[in-house]
């Protein structure tokens, strides 16, 4: 069995190629429960949430032993008080046919790079082709790999970040800025948003920080962040704005707080959601419409993302 580190999924993935296999996945499909979702109480402070997200190939329509992955995977908010990542985890991947395990990977630096290669997946269909300016909602470890997965499907050039500890959001932009992008940090969140061609939000927050009304024509909002159903990052004249896309339908209608609580609210129905991953990458709902429509896809992780991301980094290590 193999045991791969963070680095050795940064030296063999790329956020292009990552893409395209997330879309071929989404293509073929898999199987895949909804995720086991734990909260675990503390006596001081912030809770955490344990995730286990099981997924395996499809052996009733793929030839070959093909493979089962799960991942586990914590989300601890007081981390960041203390220098560490609010998000551990890791990754087991087992043979199809046996069960026998194949490699046990970093499942945090995996999770980065599949959510981000998520979001860019979904702004290949629903983000303008001329889309140049980015904002980040969020300065956490996943907001590089977001700027780095747009920018290999739309020619992003300008990056704001906002963050509400501005420092943190400083050191984004620097990394940015070392990578060549015009970065710099922002306080002024609605007029970030008016600026911004695409959206990009990951955070933990419980309160809405896109505001529709803020919102400009043609805009693509990125929500991937409020993983959880009490967890917000846009408010109802957001959801009501836009043409509404998740990841996996079955998910985000019963863990994305932004999909849940705007079904609760009345600003969304089930009919108003337009496609998931599945019915865009295979071509069976139609994604932006217009050059002056406002998107806004959902991502909550799918395991399916795991399963495929996992299987990329096995094939280029295992020789």
């Amino acid at each position: 069995m193999l045991t791969i580190s963070a680095e050795q999924i940064d030296h063999c993935l790329t956020h292009e190629g990552l893409v395209e296999t997330l879309r071929a996945a989404f293509r073929a499909g898999a199987v895949q429960p909804v995720r086991h979702h734990h909260t675990i109480e503390r006596a001081k402070g912030s809770v955490s949430t344990l995730l286990l997200m099981p997924a395996w190939s499809d052996f009733s329509a793929e030839e070959g032993d093909g493979h089962i992955g799960v991942k586990v995977v914590t989300v601890s908010p007081d981390n960041n008080a203390i220098g560490k990542p609010a998000v551990m985890g890791i990754y087991l991947l087992m043979d199809g046919k046996t069960g026998e395990p194949q490699a046990l990977i970093d499942g945090q630096r995996l999770t980065l790079w599949r959510t981000a290669c998520a979001s860019a997946l979904a702004a290949s269909y629903l983000a303008r082709e001329d889309a140049s300016r980015l904002l980040v909602i969020g300065a956490g470890a996943l907001a590089p790999h977001l700027v780095r997965a747009h920018r290999s499907q739309r020619p992003i050039r300008a990056v704001k970040i906002w963050n509400r500890t501005p420092d943190n959001a400083r050191r984004v932009a620097e990394t940015l800025r070392g990578e060549g992008l015009e970065a710099e940090v922002t306080q002024d969140l609605d007029a970030a948003v008016s600026w911004a061609h695409i959206v990009t939000s990951a955070t933990l927050s419980t309160e809405p920080l896109v505001r529709g009304a803020a919102l400009s024509p043609g805009t693509h909002v990125d929500l991937v962040g409020a993983f959880t159903p009490d967890m917000r990052e846009s408010d109802d004249a957001a959801l009501s704005r836009a043409s509404v896309f998740v990841d996996t339908l079955a998910g985000a209608t019963k863990e994305a707080g932004d999909i849940v609580q705007g079904l609760r609210s009345g600003a969304l129905t089930q009919a108003d959601i337009k496609a998931d991953l599945y019915a865009l990458t295979r071509g069976e709902k139609p994604g932006r419409q217009s050059g002056e429509e406002i998107t806004l896809f959902k991502s909550v992780g799918a395991a399916i993302e795991d399963l495929a991301a996992g299987i990329a980094v096995y094939r280029a290590l295992a020789g």
